[in-house]
């Protein structure tokens, strides 16, 4: 069984920093894809950051803004989010998939709100 489980959102002011944590139930593997999605109210669920295999895919909205790492002795992956704007306001998601079956796995979600 497999479970994902975030921390680290909040409420934070624009140009603020929050860093969000993912911590896997299992062993994971440096081939395995995990990361971040997110969603706002009223859209679709979208890329932030995913990492395999030493690649890392950045959505355009949080290059340079947004930094993924992971430590898969840990079994965790983090989301370090800097420069905060009011867009990145959402549900964040950890994001793992299975290199043996391909299966998906998702968190449930921590709420990261940008506001003054």
């Amino acid at each position: 069984q497999v479970q994902l489980v975030e921390s680290g959102g909040g409420l934070v002011q624009p140009g603020g920093s929050l860093r969000l944590s993912c911590a896997a139930s299992v062993t994971i593997f440096s081939l395995e894809t995990m990361g971040w999605y997110r969603q706002a109210p009223g859209k679709q669920r979208e890329l932030v950051a995913v990492s395999s295999g030493g690649g890392i895919n950045y959505a355009d909205s949080v290059k340079g803004r947004f930094t993924i790492s992971r430590d898969n002795a840990k079994q965790m992956v983090y989301l370090q989010a800097n420069s905060l704007k009011p867009e990145d306001t959402a549900v964040y998601y950890c994001y793992l998939r299975r290199i043996l079956t391909s299966v998906e796995y998702w968190g449930q979600g921590t709420q990261v709100t940008v506001s003054s």
